[in-house]
């Protein structure tokens, strides 16, 4: 054995390297917002303390790089097939955390499931969610030789999507409407002929509504938060409207979220307060999760945002780039679909803190202080990694830019 291949078969930063260092930058960057943010627990919510708050972080991030770099070993042909496995445990999961789920940390939904005999929770919801779609990316590419029967797509396409969306959103509706969306999208990518799509939104869309009408209408919907979802969409629209009285004490309570996150971000002005000198992380609600790119525009001001958007934008467009260059359909695809999990996730908690959509639950990808969400992160970009790093093994391979038919269904 060279020396060559002796390096190269102990180095640690297998994949991408761009991709590597935007995710150690992002990373390390996490902790001090982290730290800032997290007084509100302490002192608002009265849980735990702000060092125990960002040790519980950095150790989350810690096994994150660990777990991406332990997913590298692994080749993500076998996580594609074990993927209809741990995809029908994440439904039984779902399905416990429907009657036995809890709360956390001030949050209002019963969405965590806790380990017997540990004090360890974590949301089944987001293993769910990345299960399905590689399950997604996997069946798209094994059925690519032939026309799918109507049948075969309802059972083995439509009904796990549909099965994932009924058992999340009665608890968390943004990551509900996210599967949806991802889904659909991941199934145009796949090539799943357009009038399968077309008939799976206009079902879903019926589905949804009936489903809002039946939760609203009745009780047959028990614990459900169709409610909460209604209050925050009137509430976003009360406040673009522009007859909209600012001064009226209920419009004021409802929009409090909202305008102390853009009272954060206006306070940030260019160059910001300066870090952990944020005046409106006490009295923002969940300062330390979903409004905490509001803080980070506080106290590293728009200069500091521009910088973290950056470093996203670098991160997805080098995905797109592994994604073009990987000669096997399943492995683009699903590097594609895990960047348009990764992206869509950034997109809606950015937006929420500017007010450009209602509020939701979604945390900024590798930011946010909380586990389930940033091991999940972790685990899709060690995926991207591990995809990566078999690029130059196929071209030393020869296996040319387009597979044949034969190759695809070995790959899958």
């Amino acid at each position: 054995m060279s020396e060559q291949e002796t390096e190269n078969r102990f180095e640690f930063l297998k994949g991408d390297k761009v991709l590597w260092m935007v995710i150690l930058v992002i990373s390390i960057f996490s902790i001090f917002p982290v730290y800032s943010a997290s007084s509100n627990l302490e002192y608002i919510v009265n849980n735990g303390t702000t060092t125990g708050h960002v040790i519980k972080h950095m150790f989350f991030v810690v096994l994150g790089l660990g777990i991406m770099r332990l997913v590298g070993t692994v080749k993500y042909e076998y996580i594609g097939k074990l993927s209809s496995i741990l995809l029908g445990l994440m439904v039984i999961l779902l399905i416990v955390t429907m009657f036995t789920g809890q709360t956390i940390d001030g949050a209002s939904a019963s969405r965590w499931l806790k380990i017997p005999g540990t004090p360890i929770s974590f949301q089944p919801s987001s293993f769910a969610f990345l299960m399905l779609i590689i399950y997604l990316c996997r069946y798209l590419t094994k059925k690519i030789t032939r026309e799918r029967l109507p049948i075969e797509n309802i059972l083995y396409i439509f009904g796990p999507i549909l099965l994932v969306f009924v058992l999340v959103a009665k608890d968390n509706g943004s990551t509900a409407l996210m599967i949806l969306m991802v889904s659909v999208i991941v199934l145009v990518i796949g090539q799943l002929h357009w009038k399968y799509i077309a008939g799976f939104i206009s079902a879903s869309f019926v589905a949804i509504v009936l489903f809002l009408i039946i939760a609203l209408n009745t009780s047959l919907i028990g614990g459900n938060r169709v409610h909460t979802w209604m209050s925050r969409v009137e509430t976003f629209t009360s406040s673009k409207a522009k007859t909209a009285d600012v001064n009226d004490e209920s419009v004021k309570a409802k929009n409090y979220q909202v305008m102390q996150a853009k009272a954060a971000i206006v306070h940030g002005g260019i160059t910001g307060m300066g870090p952990g000198k944020s005046a409106l992380k006490q009295m923002l609600p969940q300062s330390a999760s979903d409004f905490i790119f509001a803080v980070i525009v506080e106290e590293y001001g728009v200069i500091g945002a521009i910088f973290l958007i950056s470093m996203y934008l670098i991160m997805i467009i080098r995905i797109v780039m592994i994604a073009s260059k990987m000669p096997a359909f399943f492995g683009s695809l699903l590097v594609l679909s895990l960047g348009v999990m990764i992206f869509i996730q950034l997109a809606v908690n950015i937006a929420v803190a500017v007010n450009l959509i209602p509020v939701t639950g979604q945390p900024l990808p590798l930011i946010s202080y909380g586990g389930t969400s940033m091991l999940v992160t972790y685990l899709q970009l060690g995926i991207i990694l591990n995809i990566s790093s078999r690029i130059q093994i196929y071209d030393e391979e020869g296996m040319g830019k387009r597979q044949s038919i034969a190759e695809i269904n070995d790959i899958a």
